[in-house]
């Protein structure tokens, strides 16, 4: 995707609007993709396909998008729902939750979503400057007050770190500088586990205490770098501010009030999997690597080579796709009691973030949004996030001023995953554009 221009692309959408969904997109990952090779995800033929949840005439293009899209990335399953307005109108899964036993995905069935986390940490730390616990402005590692280990190099311009900061990836880390380099994957957590004398694997404050003694790569707030780091930050913030641990806090303050029940962070391993949780497939091209736990050998990528507990508020959480619109809906009350105040929610969607220091993973030119992508359309924002981990799965949920939200998730994460979302996204943004007749019923009911 390299072109730049304003004219006029998929469903009205300019080629400018599509490069930035993609890039946004495709750096949203929570993981930095490396090249390896094989093992395989299954695909599914069209004709073999089960397809589960209520038929919606109206939106059968829907149904074609998401089987051709299973087909062309040989991807085993996925999942879809979409409201208008504040009702679900279409909720169905494609495919296979369980190759191996040829489990088909149900509407309620769980998938990781990885950095759809992040706009779920940003509501729950937004509620904490609402209700006056904490302001944008408030520096973060003062906060915290972490113990240092003796001899503990330390950047001064930690301390001017601030919670906006790291909602709009300004905290100072540039994650993007090469492989290996971000902190919330290997082999920095087991250094941070070393270091610390703490438990391997790290959990997040371990990694969040190590890198306190990492020099900055950038100013705070002159650049953005697209970070998982940050967010990890924000949800030890979370914990400190509210007495609460970070999952517990979220179900309790964000989840619940949305009407979501199932919602929760991830297992790492197999064996951790959660009841109604799909099961992950590699795609073409990516090889076992080292376990995260001692003695572990060599895993799948998606089930051990990172350690979900300690990607809690950047990529932990396990959804259905009709949980991530309930969250959506009810940031302003579009749908239920409102997650936070208009004041906010207008802060949420305007506030912009700094240039861009770094090509790749979730870096754009322009961008707004604290914790969402935030793009000024149609008189009003439209919000979006997408997340990926690598071997495992890929997820993106759109809310537009149109009055149509959207998510989508998927159980494996193709090698080329930026054609991938780009194809995706594409369709979506036509479809979504040019349906004129929508369902009169309500499937939240």
């Amino acid at each position: 995707m390299t072109h730049s221009t304003d004219q006029p692309a998929l469903g009205g959408m300019s080629r400018r609007r599509l490069v930035q969904y993609g890039a946004a997109t495709v750096a949203a990952t929570s993981l930095p993709i490396q090249a390896a090779h094989a093992q395989e995800a299954s695909p599914v033929a069209a004709g073999d396909m089960p397809v589960t949840g209520e038929s919606v005439p109206e939106l059968a293009a829907f149904d074609t998008l998401l089987i051709g899209a299973l087909g062309r990335w040989q991807i085993p399953g996925g999942q879809l729902a979409i409201a208008r307005d504040d009702r679900l109108v279409y909720n169905r899964g494609f495919g296979y939750a369980d190759v191996e036993e040829q489990q088909a995905v149900e509407p309620d069935s769980l998938f990781r979503i990885a950095s759809n986390s992040k706009p779920i940490t940003a509501v729950a730390v937004l509620q904490l400057v609402d209700a006056g616990q904490i302001a944008l402005d408030t520096p973060v590692f003062p906060l915290l007050d972490y113990e240092l280990l003796p001899n503990t190099p330390y950047d001064p311009r930690l301390d001017a770190i601030t919670v906006e900061h790291l909602l709009v990836h300004a905290g100072g880390w540039n994650s993007a500088k090469g492989p290996n380099e971000d902190p919330q994957y290997q082999p920095w957590p087991l250094l941070a586990s070393h270091l610390l004398e703490a438990e391997i694997p790290a959990e997040a404050e371990t990694i969040v205490r190590f890198m306190l003694g990492q020099p900055l790569d950038f100013d705070p707030g002159s650049h953005s770098a697209y970070s998982n780091f940050g967010f990890n930050v924000l949800g030890r913030v979370i914990e400190h501010v509210s007495g609460q641990g970070y999952e517990q806090y979220v179900i309790d303050n964000v989840l619940g009030p949305a009407g979501i029940t199932d919602m929760a962070i991830a297992g790492t391993t197999l064996e951790e999997r959660a009841e109604g949780e799909v099961r992950y497939y590699a795609a073409p091209g990516v090889e076992p690597r080292p376990s995260v736990f001692p003695g572990g050998g060599y895993v799948p990528v998606g089930y051990g080579s990172y350690y979900l507990r300690a990607m809690d508020a950047h990529g932990g959480w396990i959804a259905t796709a009709e949980d991530q619109v309930r969250f959506a809906l009810a940031v302003d009350g579009t749908k239920g009691s409102a997650l936070l105040s208009p004041e906010t929610v207008t802060a949420m969607e305007t506030t912009p973030r700094p240039p861009a220091l770094a090509a790749g993973a979730g870096n754009v030119e322009e961008a707004l949004g604290l914790g969402w992508n935030s793009v000024a359309v149609d008189g009003g924002y439209e919000w979006s996030h997408a997340g990926a981990l690598e071997g495992s799965n890929s997820a993106w949920m759109i809310r537009r001023p149109d009055g149509s939200t959207l998510a989508v998730c998927f159980n494996s994460l193709p090698v080329d995953f930026g054609d991938f979302f780009g194809d995706l996204l594409g369709g979506f943004h036509e479809l979504l554009a040019t349906t004129t007749t929508w369902p009169d019923h309500d499937l939240f009911e």
